[in-house]
């Protein structure tokens, strides 16, 4: 990719077109981790209605052991959100370049660890608590929030749901404008056929995402999650030596 191209992916600067393809790239990641995840850890991870109800469910039944399981993934899933949102607010009071870089990176890391030391960190889950659902909750609520602060919440990656029905709202605008030729939503049909667009197109990445993570997975086991964790590092590094250079230039060692 070309270092012009990933400058303006994470720029501070945003535009419809960068949204857009950091966005389909992310939800690539989100479905692969999320399927390579399940075949991991029995657990889909990237998403916390099913998390919710499984712990609803767990409770029910008098399955403890999962309930917390689930309950520390929910947890872990807000804290990586949170940790996502303190990583941009810091970087831009600082006016660096990597404001959404940094939490990129994070996820880099962590994913990397993930595909390097997962079969390890699965065998010494403390107690009841599975130290592999937490770090990939962890990492999904993350990159959540990373495309949620960038887009100003009209782009989501880890979950379909919310996609589906945008989808569906799109389409229904679309009927509704060639049946009665009547615009009440003040947008334009070019404006609302891009929008299809995006959405299906993120569903379609976090589809091909998922089937990549599973079959890798399958094949290859945790160490799968490397490439993905090496994409991410590529998506996030050049802001990243775009602030550690001026860094340097304003303060010489």
């Amino acid at each position: 990719m070309p270092v012009g191209y990933l400058r303006r992916l994470t720029s501070p600067e945003r535009t419809a077109r960068a949204d857009r393809h950091l966005g389909l790239s992310l939800a690539f990641v989100a479905g692969a981790t999320n399927a390579g995840g399940f075949l991991a850890v029995g657990r889909y991870t990237s998403h916390m209605t099913g998390v919710v109800s499984t712990m609803a469910d767990d409770l029910a039944l008098g399955n403890v052991r999962p309930a917390v399981d689930a309950l520390f993934g929910l947890i872990a899933f807000v804290v990586g959100a949170t940790v996502s949102s303190v990583l941009v607010q810091w970087a831009r009071a600082r006016r660096m370049r990597s404001e959404f870089a940094l939490p990129l990176m994070c996820e880099a890391t962590l994913l990397l660890v993930f595909g390097l030391m997962g079969a390890t960190l699965q065998t010494r889950s403390a107690g009841i608590v599975d130290i592999t659902v937490v770090l990939l909750c962890f990492m999904m609520g993350l990159q959540n929030a990373i495309i949620t602060k960038i887009s100003h919440a009209v782009i989501r990656t880890t979950h379909v749901t919310g996609l589906v029905t945008d989808i569906g709202i799109e389409v229904g605008r679309v009927v509704f404008w060639r049946l009665t030729r009547v615009n009440v939503a003040d947008v334009g049909e070019a404006e609302n056929r891009q929008r299809l667009f995006t959405h299906v197109g993120l569903v379609l990445f976090f589809f091909v995402g998922g089937l990549a993570g599973a079959m890798g997975f399958n094949t290859l086991g945790f160490v799968s999650a490397v490439p993905l964790a090496l994409f991410l590092v590529v998506l996030a590094v050049v802001p990243l030596v775009d602030d550690l250079r001026h860094r340097l230039l304003d303060h010489p060692i």
